[in-house]
């Protein structure tokens, strides 16, 4: 018998997850996705399977502009293992070292200044970094260990939250790029007694802030009260991921144009950089840049209903 292919539905949006532990990103994603019966989705980063809280799924048209959302700034709260190493930085990773812990609170606010700013971090090899096309963390996995270059990240806060039993919480402000894994542990070879990451939660992605985020649990709920569409009520604007761009306005007759793939005038658009565009009925039609010669130029487009 002929397996019948599922017709999915051509929804657009953004909707914010709380992702929960032990699941990855992309397996998130798909749940979602099915929950949805979305036609396209991606998502804006991965979060570490250990790890829980927001992560920024795109449906339809909204996937256009993922990566504006995975260059964005993020923030965290962690709690820090000290005393403890393990081989993955984290709390999936098996032991590898133990040391006693003879610092406290006074300690570690002492030290966190040396890592806020811009710093340097060599990546760990349990990433989904490449090197030679092949994932460090399958190297890693094989008993590899590979030269990996230090990058620059920005830290723009970091405070100690709590402090007892050998455990301190962090909040983070972080730029893209930035391992808190990598954070915590070089902060537990600074104290001198090492530590691993044991919790890890994603408080912000760009704009977007757990207050904004969806459970699974609530979602599957929604789910099988009132099927597919009844999920559309979490979607977000297409646009919401850029709302802290400039907004223009095309009159009917540049949007026309615009859409079209011409440059056009715009005498309310910023002298340089990216911007948010609507058409005279003030719908989102996609993103532009100023040209040299002051024009605005198309560089993602909407697709028209």
């Amino acid at each position: 018998m002929a397996q019948v292919k599922r017709i999915r539905r051509n929804v657009s949006g953004v909707l914010i997850l709380d992702k929960p532990r032990g699941m990855s990103s992309n397996a998130a994603l798909q749940k979602v996705r099915w929950l949805l019966n979305a036609e396209k989705a991606g998502h804006t980063g991965s979060l570490d399977p250990l790890a829980t809280g927001v992560l920024p799924l795109c449906f339809g048209e909204a996937t256009k502009f993922s990566q504006y959302l995975l260059d964005a700034d993020k923030g965290y709260e962690t709690l820090a293992q000290l005393g403890v190493t393990t081989s993955t930085g984290d709390a999936e990773g098996e032991v590898t070292e133990r040391r006693e812990v003879t610092v406290g609170r006074q300690d570690i606010e002492a030290l966190l200044p040396r890592f806020r700013g811009e710093i340097k971090q060599i990546p760990p090899m349990y990433s989904a970094l490449k090197k030679d096309g092949q994932p460090l963390y399958k190297l890693a996995r094989a008993g590899e260990v590979v030269e990996r270059e230090a990058r620059s990240v920005t830290i723009a806060r970091l405070d100690l939250l709590a402090c007892e039993n050998s455990q301190a919480r962090l909040a983070v402000a972080c730029s893209k790029g930035t391992y808190i894994r990598t954070l915590v542990e070089d902060l537990g070879q600074a104290l001198g007694c090492g530590a691993h990451v044991a919790e890890l939660r994603r408080t912000q992605a760009g704009p977007f802030v757990l207050a904004q985020a969806i459970s699974l649990e609530i979602l599957e709920k929604v789910h099988a009260e009132g099927g597919n569409e009844a999920l559309d009520q979490f979607l977000l604007p297409v646009d919401s991921g850029l709302e802290h761009w400039p907004l223009i306005q095309l009159t009917e007759h540049s949007a026309y144009y615009w859409l079209h793939g011409q440059p056009v005038r715009a005498p309310e658009a910023p002298k340089f950089g990216m911007m948010r565009v609507q058409d005279h009925t003030g719908r989102f039609i996609g993103i532009g840049e100023v040209s040299d010669d002051g024009r605005v130029a198309p560089r993602r487009l909407i697709r028209s209903e």
